[in-house]
């Protein structure tokens, strides 16, 4: 409960268009600090929560797994945690060009889900709490690769999850 309340916040921060990114190219070492805040933090362990919940958790550890021996003892990037996750997927997701979508925007999306009779369209785009207009910048090209679980009336509730990964405008 406590760590939803945190996500919720982060969330509510995230959705100003004073908002910055999980990551970005860093000129000082006083932007340095001004990137680690709660927000980052939060919205960070949120996507890894994201990730591993799309890949499973065997394939997420696998790919920690992966990622800590190729790095021990040795600084590391963030793209070094994806390519670790891709060597795990064998190609079947790109793991790194997913999660570029998250870190390297501000904000998050918010999906459209409509269903007419057996067909179901899903929609993304930006989440704005409040537009602030002194911090307003256009958003119309901002695209996330979402990954949506699904479940239908044909499972029996033990292995019934299905994924969608919503890579473009609507799908």
């Amino acid at each position: 409960e406590d760590f939803l309340n945190l996500i919720f916040k982060a969330m509510m921060k995230d959705s100003l268009n004073s908002s910055h990114p999980v990551s970005s190219a860093v000129q000082s070492s006083e932007q340095i600090e001004e990137m680690f805040d709660a927000l980052s933090y939060i919205k960070g362990a949120s996507l890894l929560l994201m990730l591993k919940h799309y890949l499973t958790k065997d394939v997420f550890q696998a790919g920690i797994e992966v990622y800590l021996h190729n790095h021990n003892y040795r600084t590391a990037q963030s793209d070094d945690l994806w390519d670790s996750m891709n060597e795990i997927t064998n190609g079947t997701l790109d793991v790194k060009k997913m999660m570029k979508t998250w870190i390297v925007h501000k904000g998050f999306p918010l999906v459209t889900v409509v269903r007419k009779g057996k067909i179901v369209s899903v929609q993304q785009e930006k989440f704005l709490y409040r537009v602030e207009p002194e911090n307003w910048t256009s958003d119309a090209s901002y695209l996330w690769h979402i990954p949506l679980t699904y479940i239908t009336n044909r499972c029996n509730f033990t292995h019934c999850t299905n994924a969608y990964l919503l890579d473009q405008k609507s799908g």
